[in-house]
């Protein structure tokens, strides 16, 4: 007869025992704006699209009740009219990086990948752009 040799673990309830990787997806935002380095892009608004996946950690599951328990994908969207409207900014990575660093304030996030496409720019083009993904580092330099 073989000896059981399980165990009781004891939980410490206030320790988490999962740890939640979410994915906030904005697809699609299309924005007129002026942004560019010739003159005639500073002259005239056009058509951007942004798409987005940010990912990041929770330890905890999302409280139904508490909209600060998310990243909302309404205030990032907000963010991104906000930064277009205060600047123009010449090329898409420098905009791309004030993106980030918006973003980036909030802590829980890790990786972000942004993809910012000009739409109407060059005619044989349907579009042309840029795509960065970033990440935090958890390095100490």
């Amino acid at each position: 007869m073989k000896k059981n040799n399980l165990k009781v673990v004891k939980i410490d309830k206030s320790k988490s025992l999962f740890n939640y990787e979410k994915k906030i997806l904005i697809n699609e935002l299309v924005l007129n704006l002026k942004l560019g380095y010739y003159d005639y892009e500073k002259e005239k608004t056009q058509k951007v699209k942004f798409s987005l996946e940010i990912d990041y950690q929770d330890k905890k599951p999302t409280n139904d009740k508490d909209i600060k328990s998310i990243v909302n994908y309404s205030i990032v969207v907000k963010l991104i009219e906000k930064l277009v409207k205060k600047k123009h900014y010449n090329f898409l990575e420098s905009l791309a990086e004030a993106v980030f660093n918006e973003l980036f304030r909030d802590k829980r996030i890790g990786k972000i990948m942004l993809k910012i496409e000009k739409l109407e720019i060059l005619k044989e083009c349907s579009s042309v752009g840029i795509q960065i993904t970033k990440k935090r580092s958890y390095d100490k330099f």
